[in-house]
């Protein structure tokens, strides 16, 4: 029952909400994006891992509830919320919009909402990583409930493309979209856990997946071996991680993909088409791509402005 429900929600929020605009805070909070920009740049010149955090960080918040901070929020009380979900232990960077929120807030207090400076760092992320930039449709609200127990609803690496088509299509998103979104592995690393399955102990009659090439499957096997005890072992995302490019999906069509969902891709016509043109064509992905993380942008879900991005307003 419980999974029905949070699938009508997801819904509603898809169709729900107010409505974004560029010019949001033209007049209420002109310099906002001035402000995250320098805040993302400075925490990227002491930490080339940022950009990739934050990009999963938007991610995963649109995904659960709409894009409403509510990724942002702390725990409280018996309460565990969505960063310590299983899928979110490893988000990190919470930081950097901390910093981007406590600069907007000495401009215009009670104005701009983490779920707006979420979005805009995310952007920034790309583009500051060579990546294209776009204009992001502003005017979310924060949301005041975020809950652990509903990360399970985040789309998992081990997913077959029935199960990320699902996943996507709940949200509003297309194949197009997900081909598209997918190619944000391009920024980032991995730990062993999300990709385990796949170069051990595969099925019954294979050790390694088989769709996998064998000599990138070694390298693996050696930073990720059966009973792995390195706490933070695990691989980048492809192999120019801190540059925002189409690599990941050259890559992909060479059976270097980290992910079961990676390899999925190529499993349906439609988005093995999509994965060939991104790979010929860093143009057609930019453009995609932009597309893509201006409409999941646009789910939104919440109902205040938080003046401080971990804690919800007292009512």
């Amino acid at each position: 029952m419980d999974a029905v429900i949070s699938s009508l929600l997801i819904l509603s929020l898809v169709h729900v909400g107010n409505a974004l605009s560029v010019d949001y805070y033209a007049d209420t909070c002109p310099d906002v994006e001035i402000a995250v920009t320098a805040a993302v740049k400075e925490a990227m010149a002491n930490d080339q891992t940022v950009p990739a955090a934050l990009l999963r960080m938007h991610f995963h918040d649109c995904f659960i509830r709409g894009c409403d901070g509510s990724v942002l929020l702390n725990s409280k009380g018996s309460n565990k919320a969505e960063k310590e979900g299983p899928p979110n232990i490893s988000l990190h960077a919470f930081y950097v919009i901390d910093n981007a929120k406590k600069a907007v807030e000495e401009m215009c207090p009670g104005v701009v909402s983490c779920a707006d400076i979420l979005a805009l760092a995310a952007r920034d992320a790309v583009a500051l990583s060579g990546g294209p930039t776009w204009e992001v449709p502003k005017g979310r609200l924060d949301g005041r409930v975020s809950k652990a127990s509903e990360t399970s609803q985040l789309p998992a690496p081990t997913f077959n493309f029935s199960q990320l088509k699902q996943s996507f299509s709940q949200r509003g998103l297309s194949t197009q979209d997900l081909a598209a979104l997918s190619g944000g592995h391009t920024l980032g690393f991995s730990h062993c856990s999300s990709f385990q399955n796949r170069i051990h102990k595969f099925d019954a009659s294979h050790d390694v997946d088989p769709s996998m090439n064998p000599s990138f499957a070694a390298s693996l096997q050696k930073v990720c071996p059966a009973h792995n005890k390195v706490k933070n072992a695990g691989s980048t995302m492809d192999t120019t991680t801190t540059i925002f490019d189409n690599a990941y999906y050259k890559l992909l069509l060479q059976g270097k993909s980290l992910f079961t969902s990676d390899q999925a891709l190529l499993t349906n016509a439609k988005t093995k088409g999509l994965v060939s043109d991104f790979a010929c064509s860093q143009e057609a992905f930019n453009k995609a791509f932009v597309k893509s993380m201006i409409k999941m942008s646009e789910i939104t879900g919440g109902q205040e402005v938080r003046l401080d991005c971990r804690v919800v307003r007292s009512s």
